[in-house]
């Protein structure tokens, strides 16, 4: 990943390059501290406060310090503005720092994934692995950490498959979440999208595209699904702030619908960007 700009709560902006964690930062021993990834529209990152709530929650249960707000919205401002990017990836980490602290804040600037345009037009490839129904407390659900072994290898195992991404499911075939994403289908005007209260992560994503369905005609249906109602679906697509909106048009092999990204996708799509002020409104 290129830095394009990197900025550390006690020294400012800094060079990219420049060493910013102690060795015994239980960020780098335990892989104990969290983050949050927004993607910035014409230099306003999309909805920073709900991202900065979802990051405080997330350290609280994994027994961070209290994440100091003031200091990671102006790190975040002055990481943009030397990056001069309008249109980038914005990163925030909070670590607990060595055992007698302080806890240490980032913000890293890095530009937009090229692929991800190409690959909204053909729709993805996704095949469905194990996953961890995350509903007990130690298992922290819907906290995202630095913790991201299991995410990464699935994503490499989807890749070892042929496919593009993953889907996680439960042992009893539940659809869950995506290794960074969250996952919705479409039966006839019914968006359909696994519930919270299966541990998995809410994304800021998701909760917008939730706020946008119903002015576009659809009803949403939050649940417990098995994976057969994926596969059984007009068309599916997963969520995330980076990712945006992304058609899937396989699973494990199979089309989805008929194999090809779907209206409600791309109606999502374009609201999704409304919200975030990277397009003017919705005609056009």
């Amino acid at each position: 990943m290129k830095i394009l700009a990197l900025a550390v709560t006690g020294r400012g902006l800094v060079e990219p390059e420049t060493p910013v964690l102690r060795a015994d930062d239980e960020a780098l021993l335990r892989g104990r501290a969290a983050f949050e990834t927004l993607r910035v529209y014409r230099g306003v990152p999309f909805r920073i406060e709900a991202h900065l709530d979802r990051l405080a929650g997330s350290s609280e249960a994994i027994g961070l310090p209290p994440v100091d707000r003031i200091a990671l919205r102006t790190l975040a401002a002055a990481a943009l503005a030397a990056a001069g990017e309008p249109d980038a990836v914005l990163r925030l980490f909070w670590t607990p720092g060595p055992e007698e602290g302080p806890p240490t804040g980032l913000a890293l600037v890095s530009p937009l994934p090229e692929q991800h345009e190409a690959l909204r037009a053909r729709g993805m490839r996704v095949v469905s692995l194990l996953g961890v129904r995350a509903e007990a407390p130690w298992l922290l659900p819907g906290v995202k950490s630095t913790s991201y072994a299991v995410n990464m290898a699935a994503d490499a195992e989807a890749k070892r498959r042929g496919a593009d991404d993953a889907v996680f499911v439960d042992t009893t075939g539940t659809v869950l979440e995506g290794p960074v994403t969250n996952v919705w289908w479409r039966r006839g005007s019914t968006l359909c999208t696994p519930s919270l209260d299966l541990g998995i992560l809410a994304g800021v994503t998701r909760a917008a595209l939730l706020e946008a369905a119903p002015g576009l005609g659809y009803a949403v249906e939050e649940g417990v699904f098995p994976l057969g109602e994926v596969a059984g679906a007009e068309e599916a697509f997963t969520s995330s702030s980076v990712r945006e909106v992304m058609p899937v048009v396989e699973l494990d092999g199979a089309p989805v619908g008929d194999g090809r990204p779907g209206p409600a996708a791309a109606a999502l799509q374009r609201a999704l960007r409304v919200a975030a002020g990277a397009v003017d409104d919705q005609i056009g």
